[in-house]
């Protein structure tokens, strides 16, 4: 199971990717821990300078703005 992190502060775009992650991994019958995390020290850990950023399974795959559909496909594959 895959556990995806959608950072940042609850900002328009971080609901929207995190609805996204969630709505791609129902579509394709996947299971994951998907989590919104406003933690400043997660995001500075990962560096993510504009939010929201992605990170899978303790990488970051994404930072700024709303990921394609195609992009969470191939994070979650």
């Amino acid at each position: 199971m895959r556990h995806v992190q959608v950072l940042g502060f609850d900002c328009a775009a971080c609901r929207k990717t995190h609805a996204r992650i969630a709505e791609v991994a129902a579509a394709l019958g996947l299971q994951i821990r998907l989590q919104k995390v406003g933690d400043p020290r997660l995001l500075a850990e990962h560096r993510v300078l504009v939010p929201p950023g992605v990170v899978v399974d303790g990488r970051l795959v994404h930072s700024g703005g709303v990921p394609e559909r195609r992009l969470i496909e191939a994070w979650l594959a």
